[in-house]
C-alpha cells in the first residue's frame, strides 16, 4: 500500500487538485496531509477528500516525519501541495519497486509549469543533478518503509530535509528515476526572482549546509530571501 504524505502550511488554493488527482489513482491506500498550522481553508480541502489530518509546529521536515509515523503504507510518496500528479503515477512506482528489489526508493522526473525560458533551463539542471544521486522533495520522493526506518527516517530539520534524506537513500542502494509520467510543480517560488539570484541563493543554502551552518538558520536565510523578492 501506498501511503501519500503533504506538508502543508496555507495550500486551500492548490491542495484540492493535488487530491483529486491522487483519488483517481486505483492504485491509492491513503493520503495524509500534515499541516503546520494552516489559517486558510487547507483543513476543509483535506477532509473534502477524506484524506487524514495531522497538525503541529510548522517545518517541512517535522511535518513530514509526523506524516510519515500516522501512516500505514509499506511505500511512501512524499508530495508538495503544488504539485501536479500525473495519471498512472501509483503504478509506475509499484512497478519500478517491483523491478529493483534491492532500489530502497526513488523520485520522479520534473516539469515546471511556468511558461518562461528559466523553466526550461531548471528542468535540464534537474536532469543533470539527478544522474550525480541529487534531487529534491518537489520531485516526488518515494521510499519503502523498511528502508526508511533501516536509514534514520526523516529527520525533522527546518530546512533540507529532503536533501539530507536523499544523500541517506543513495547510500543505502541504487535508487530510481521514473522518466514517464512526469511530475509537474510549480514555478510560484521563483517569481520576483531573477535566474542569477536563483542560482546565487542555491548555492549559498548548500554551501553553508556543508560547512555545518545548523538548518534553523538556513531556514531563516531562505524565508528572508523569498520575502525580500515579493
Amino acid at each position: 500500500m501506498i501511503s501519500v504524505i503533504i506538508p502543508t502550511l496555507n495550500e486551500a488554493q492548490c491542495l484540492p487538485t493535488l487530491l483529486a488527482q491522487l483519488r483517481a489513482e486505483v492504485s491509492l491506500g491513503e493520503i495524509i496531509v500534515s499541516d503546520g498550522g494552516s489559517t486558510d481553508g487547507t483543513r476543509s480541502a483535506a477532509d473534502a477528500a477524506g484524506a487524514r489530518w495531522v497538525c503541529g509546529p510548522p517545518g517541512r521536515g517535522g511535518q513530514l516525519a509526523r506524516g510519515i509515523a500516522a501512516s500505514r503504507g509499506s511505500v511512501l510518496l512524499m508530495l508538495h501541495a503544488d504539485t501536479t500528479f500525473p495519471p498512472g503515477g501509483l503504478v509506475a512506482i509499484e512497478a519500478a519497486l517491483a523491478r529493483r528489489a534491492e532500489a530502497p526508493g526513488g523520485n520522479f522526473s520534473l516539469l515546471f509549469d511556468g511558461a518562461e525560458g528559466f523553466s526550461r533551463w531548471l528542468e535540464g539542471f534537474y536532469a543533470r543533478l539527478r544522474r550525480h544521486g541529487i534531487y529534491y522533495g518537489d520531485s516526488g520522493i518515494f521510499v519503502r518503509r523498511t528502508a526508511l526506518d533501516a536509514i534514520g527516517g526523516i529527520r525533522p530539520i527546518a530546512l533540507m530535509e529532503d536533501f539530507d534524506l536523499v544523500r541517506r537513500m543513495e547510500r543505502a542502494g541504487p535508487t530510481l528515476r521514473i522518466e514517464t509520467p512526469a511530475l509537474v510543480t510549480s514555478s510560484r517560488r521563483f517569481a520576483g526572482r531573477g535566474r542569477v539570484a536563483i542560482i546565487a541563493g542555491w548555492l549559498r543554502v548548500h554551501l553553508l549546509y556543508a560547512l555545518g551552518v545548523a538548518p534553523e538558520r538556513l531556514a531563516e536565510l531562505y524565508d528572508s530571501a523569498r520575502n525580500r523578492a515579493r
